[in-house]
Formats: structure tokens, C-alpha cells, sequence
């Protein structure tokens, strides 16, 4: 097989409610190690490792640990656990079935950094993993590992959940610290960044919900160990979403460098009915469309970006030959016209006028004034949004126009 299963080892294999069920499969033994090193070790292990965020952008972890462990005064670590991403669900499993290895990592990171204060932000409509969240930080305040004095060492750390409301946008860091403040989530200007100027105007690590849980085996293993795993500049597993066309659909976790052919084939089990795949949609809506024949291109950060893409999340969403481009691409644009939270007129308006646009298309009205149009357009809305959402919403239209261009001019009318 070519899973490797280091995050999700423990799923089924515990009671997500029991405590004492981790703790006998290894649980909090990151935890323990790491309070009898200096702080400054746990980020040089942190770095050997050299660990991506496991959020979607994939920025190298140690550097924003190590800036917040610069920063004086009060510090806060968030856990972003708002998974909007259509395509998405490994941070729900991560929570619903694991969800002491999140609370383990988040408390490692703060005795790295000096933090003393935490938020787990989930997703309103993950009812369940609030529920079993909630249950874990109380579970773990009562044996000593979370709140004063952890493990009776002078170290204390507090987590709160805090729950969004659905609103897609609030997984932009800037957008996340507004809601926890109890504002309308819409993002800020950077600079300055979180870890200089987050929550109530003091430094902010956020980390995703996959990333925390790496921290315990990295402690465990040692950076330099865990480094081994995956490629030279992706290190560890990553998670797979894997949904759409596919015969089995479901949670994966291989290492980096794993195909994404051989992760639809050898675990999704080929396509439904043994159809042709028409296009792969990497990372959720967000994310890029790629024809059949980049499939054998490994899941690397480095990699992707040489197609201008991002692996993102982690989501494979595989869609068939029955399927138009453009009834995808409606999709996706309509649902970031709902999303967008309407601060900047690039993201605000420019939505509308690609839906707009993509209409043409789909009704053979489209000239090849609207060709460029939509182009430029959608390179502007890239380029000059505020946040994350705008920045990235365009990922499917600019990477369509590139592999799938023969469809845009098939529709366009002389």
C-alpha cells in the first residue's frame, strides 16, 4: 500500500472521548519530552524537520514559530479549524477521531513560543467536532496537561473553542482573528502579520488543524528523522480528500512524493463506470483544474508550483467526461460570489461580472472580446484582492484557460 499512516495511525484504534486511550497509544509522550528541553530545541527540531503548513499556502513552519517566540508580552496559538474548502474534510477527522494530538501540538508549540493563551476556531457546522473538542480540553485540564502549571512544571497554556458561523472567508488568518474578537470576519492589510500584531493587537501563530498535529511526532522522531520522510522540500505525510468520480472516496494519508495518479488508481480505485477523467480539481474550489495527463506529477510543494499550482489542502476532487468545464467552473464562481465578505471591490465585484461572463460562454454568446475579458479580469482579481479569498478564488479560471483553452474557443462565437 502506499499509505503511510503517521496522523491518522490512531484513528479507530481509540475512543476520541478517552483520554486514557491515548495516552496508552503514546499520547502526550511529545508532550513530556518536549518540557524537559529548552524551548529554543523544540524549534531547531521543528526546523530540521522542515515542515509546510498543512493550510493550503505551505509556508515553511519554523519561520513563523520562531518569530512569535521573539515577541515579548502575551502571545496567542490558534488552531484553524474552519474548514470551508469544498473538497475538504481531513481537519473534521483529524478533530472527530484524534482530537488529543491537536491539543497535544498546540500546547508543545506554546511552551515553545511563551504562549500562555489558545483558540481552536472550528467551523460552525462542525457540531460534532465542537462537541469532542470540548471534551478533550476539559479531559486534558483534569489529568495536568492544560491549564496552570502543566505537568507541575511553572508552564501554563488555556484553549478556548470558538465556533464561525459559516462564513467561508474566516479561514483567511485576518479574517479568523476579527471573528474571534468578536467582529464581522473581514481581513486587514498586511503587514504588519499575525505573529507581530494578531488578537487584540498582540502576536498570533496560526496553524492548521494538520499541522498541530505533526508537532508530537516530530518532537518523538526528531526533525532531522521526520525530514526523511516524503521529498527534500515537502516533508511528512499529507492527507488526501479525495472525492468526486471516484469508486472509493475518503480520507488518505501518504507521504509527499506519492503520484496523484496512483493516489486515485491504487487507492480511490479508478473512476465510476470506468469513465475517462475529463479534469482533476486540486485543493477544493480554490484550487487549480488539471487534465489527465499531468496525473503522474508527485504531491510536492516545489512541484506544483512549477504548474503554478499549490498542492492546497490536500483535496483531489475527480470529475469525468460527463462533465462540462464550464458547469464546474459556474459553480465555483457562484459560491465565491455568496462567500465573499464585500470589503474590496475586486473580490466584490469582480465575481459578479465572471459569473456573468462564464454565462456567455455557456450560451455560445461569447466573442473573442469576452476571451480576453475574463482573462484579464480574473488575473486582476488575483492580483488586487485583500485577502486570500480573491487572491486564490481565480485558480480555476486562470488554470482552465491554460489546459482547457480549446473550450473556451469552442464556445466562442465569429
Amino acid at each position: 500500500m502506499i499509505q503511510m499512516k503517521m496522523i491518522t495511525n490512531r484513528f479507530g484504534k481509540i475512543n476520541p472521548l478517552s483520554i486514557d486511550s491515548y495516552i496508552n497509544l503514546d499520547g502526550y509522550k511529545g508532550l513530556k519530552k518536549a518540557l524537559s528541553i529548552h524551548p529554543t530545541k523544540i524549534i531547531d527540531e521543528i526546523e530540521k524537520s522542515k515542515i509546510r503548513g498543512r493550510g493550503g499556502a505551505g509556508f515553511p513552519t519554523h519561520i513563523k514559530v520562531r518569530a512569535l517566540s521573539k515577541q515579548l508580552g502575551g502571545k496567542f496559538i490558534v488552531c484553524n479549524a474552519d474548514e470551508g474548502e469544498p473538497g475538504n474534510f481531513k481537519d473534521r477527522s483529524i478533530l472527530e477521531n484524534d482530537p488529543h494530538a491537536v491539543v497535544e501540538g498546540m500546547i508543545i508549540l506554546a511552551y515553545a513560543t511563551g504562549a500562555s493563551k489558545g483558540y481552536i476556531y472550528i467551523r460552525g457546522e462542525y457540531q460534532n467536532a465542537i462537541k469532542i473538542m470540548k471534551a478533550t480540553i476539559k479531559a486534558a485540564e483534569e489529568k495536568k496537561l492544560l491549564g496552570d502549571k502543566i505537568l507541575n512544571k511553572s508552564f501554563s497554556f488555556k484553549i478556548e473553542i470558538r465556533s464561525g458561523a459559516g462564513s467561508y472567508v474566516c479561514g483567511e488568518e485576518f479574517s479568523l482573528i476579527e471573528s474571534i474578537e468578536g467582529k464581522p470576519g473581514r481581513s486587514r492589510t498586511k503587514p504588519p502579520f499575525p505573529t507581530e500584531k494578531g488578537i487584540h493587537d498582540l502576536p498570533t501563530l496560526i496553524n492548521n488543524v494538520e499541522t498541530f498535529a505533526n508537532f508530537p511526532h516530530i518532537i518523538l522522531m526528531g526533525g532531522e528523522e521526520f525530514a526523511k520522510i516524503g521529498t527534500p522540500s515537502s516533508t511528512g505525510t499529507k492527507l488526501i480528500s479525495l472525492s468526486g468520480n471516484v469508486k472509493n472516496k475518503g480520507l488518505y494519508e501518504v507521504p509527499f512524493g506519492t503520484s496523484i495518479r496512483d493516489v486515485i488508481f491504487k487507492l480511490g480505485k479508478g473512476v465510476k463506470n470506468n469513465r475517462k477523467i475529463k479534469m482533476v480539481q486540486l485543493g477544493g474550489a480554490s484550487g487549480p483544474l488539471i487534465p489527465e495527463y499531468m496525473l503522474d506529477m508527485s504531491i510536492d510543494f516545489d512541484r506544483f508550483e512549477n504548474f503554478d499550482s499549490k498542492t492546497g489542502t490536500g483535496a483531489i476532487i475527480v470529475i469525468d467526461d460527463r462533465f462540462d468545464l464550464f458547469d464546474v467552473l459556474l459553480i465555483n464562481m457562484k459560491f465565491f460570489v455568496h462567500q465573499s465578505c464585500g470589503k474590496c471591490a475586486p473580490c466584490r465585484e469582480g465575481h459578479v461580472q465572471i459569473v456573468n461572463l462564464l454565462n456567455k460562454f455557456i450560451n455560445h454568446r461569447a466573442t473573442e472580446k469576452d476571451l480576453m475579458s475574463i482573462e484579464n479580469l480574473a488575473n486582476v482579481i488575483q492580483q488586487t484582492s485583500l485577502c486570500g479569498l480573491g487572491q486564490t478564488s481565480m485558480t480555476s479560471i486562470i488554470s482552465s484557460l491554460r489546459y482547457f483553452r480549446d473550450d473556451y474557443l469552442s464556445k466562442v462565437r465569429y
